[in-house]
């Protein structure tokens, strides 16, 4: 994992004292910005790790703001970050990744814990409603889409591009099609699950909140490929929403994947923040 310097133009404290203190927060581009935006208006120190470049434009830049790029590198990389002599004190650090996302807050919680760094999770609150005409079918893993009478639909595979090759095998749809992020890795593994590139749809993160409206993409999407039903991973997060959303729009039937259970209790943002404090 990479970065920018911790001070981006921030010269040293008035009169030599130390920095404030910092927060490390692992996030993407759903409630990451805000949660760094108020922590930084309350003069936090932050250091966020982003998956990729896409998500890191997501965060304006700030003096007493660091961005690392690029993934985690498992437990032990990340107990060494913890450990590193020119890595900053973190008086907190946040999970806020994707509720998807069990390896990474695996290993995180195992860091964290053999380091003695206190550890907060980010948890999002389910959503509900408004419901497509057509409803909301929940299904427990992707397996269960072979279950679901999907003949003669046209559906869009909206749950990231490393569950592309198993949805395909369970889905008996009439046609696929899939929204990806705009990398060379999501774009590699679409076209070894099977998809063409005309099935594709590679979009930078945040890109469906357009002056369209949120969501104009995904509309824009659904109509070209006469889009008959939309398979996207409960995350409660905007995404979640904004597939709920469009479904409701234009007549959709909706597949949602349940979230894995959480290892650990997590907060809502207001909880995550009144707990946080300021430094």
């Amino acid at each position: 994992m990479h970065g920018h310097p911790f001070h981006q133009g921030a010269g040293p404290p008035a009169g030599g004292g130390a920095p404030p203190p910092a927060i490390w927060l692992l996030s993407g581009t759903g409630e990451g910005p805000p949660l760094a935006a108020a922590l930084l208006a309350r003069g936090w120190r932050l250091r966020v790790s982003v998956v990729s470049a896409a998500a890191a434009r997501a965060y304006g830049p700030h003096p007493r703001l660091e961005l690392q790029v690029g993934p985690l590198g498992g437990e032990a990389a990340i107990r060494a970050q913890l450990r590193a002599e020119d890595a900053p004190r973190f008086r907190w650090v946040v999970d806020g990744t994707h509720p998807f996302a069990r390896r990474i807050s695996a290993d995180l919680a195992a860091a964290c814990a053999a380091a003695g760094q206190p550890l907060l999770r980010l948890e999002r609150p389910g959503l509900s409603g408004p419901e497509p005409r057509r409803g909301v079918v929940q299904l427990e893993a992707v397996e269960q889409l072979a279950q679901q009478p999907l003949a003669g639909e046209r559906l869009l595979l909206a749950i990231g591009s490393r569950g592309l090759a198993e949805a395909l095998r369970h889905s008996q749809a009439a046609a696929h099609f899939a929204r990806i992020l705009d990398n060379p890795r999501s774009l590699q593994l679409a076209r070894a699950a099977g998809l063409a590139d005309a099935q594709l749809a590679c979009l930078r993160p945040g890109r469906g909140l357009s002056a369209a409206g949120a969501g104009g993409l995904e509309r824009a999407l659904c109509r070209r490929w006469a889009i008959t039903a939309v398979l996207c991973r409960a995350s409660g997060g905007s995404t979640e929403g904004l597939w709920r959303q469009v479904c409701v729009e234009l007549d959709l039937r909706l597949l949602l994947l349940r979230r894995p259970p959480e290892s650990a209790s997590g907060l809502c943002p207001e909880v995550l923040l009144a707990k946080l404090g300021h430094p």
